[in-house]
């Protein structure tokens, strides 16, 4: 199945959304218009996780969302995930595919889109920048200018992603710069999720 990349995309996260409740949590982000879900746990072990990204899978399928699972090739491919997220201590995008042939790849690029056209060139799917803002559950993540995102658009043929900080009060922001995604953990799964995922969806329509 393929799907389009865009509209607002929810990162699970360890402590705001627990595995014992992270499928509730999807839900509600999904019922009020969350456009692709990624699983990102980075203490547990593939075993440990397993049944909750196979129940995430399917939830995601039920709403005709992409599913992207961070860092796991081999349990994605185990799985049959739409997709799999890597970042820059992740293993590198010609070995992912290796392992996870069929599916949607995303790389993240912080700053740099010169990484991004590398990405691009060996077949990512997409690439994400970030931090835009400080960031709550990156706290030290680099903050970039939102310029990056206009001439990422400019430079590239495949869909760009926005991540870092963003939350209801600055997305009007980054929806202006056109990209195509805008990436949310704690502005989304912080508080009522249903309420969240409206009002981000809101700022997102310039």
């Amino acid at each position: 199945m393929s799907f389009a990349l865009k509209g607002l995309y929810v990162i699970t996260d360890e402590i705001l959304t627990p595995d014992e409740t992270v499928c509730t949590q999807v839900k509600h982000a999904l019922c009020a218009g969350a456009s692709i879900v990624q699983y990102r746990n980075k203490t547990k072990s593939d075993d440990e996780v397993e049944d909750t990204c196979i129940a995430l899978q399917a939830l995601c399928q039920r709403y005709n969302v992409p599913f992207i699972i961070d860092d796991r090739p081999h349990l994605a491919t185990k799985i049959k995930a739409d997709g799999l997220h890597i970042g820059k201590d992740d293993l590198p995008l010609d070995e992912a595919r290796k392992i996870f042939p069929q599916g949607i790849i995303g790389v993240s690029c912080y700053g740099s889109i010169k990484k991004a056209k590398e990405a691009q060139e060996e077949g990512a799917d997409y690439v994400a920048f970030g931090s835009f803002f400080p960031s709550p559950t990156k706290p030290h993540s680099g903050i970039i200018s939102l310029n990056t995102l206009q001439k990422a658009k400019e430079a590239l043929d495949i869909p760009v992603c926005a991540i870092g900080g963003i939350d209801q009060l600055n997305i009007h922001q980054v929806a202006a710069t056109q990209t195509d995604m805008i990436s949310v953990v704690s502005a989304a799964f912080k508080g009522d999720i249903s309420h969240n995922v409206s009002n981000l969806l809101k700022g997102m329509k310039i």
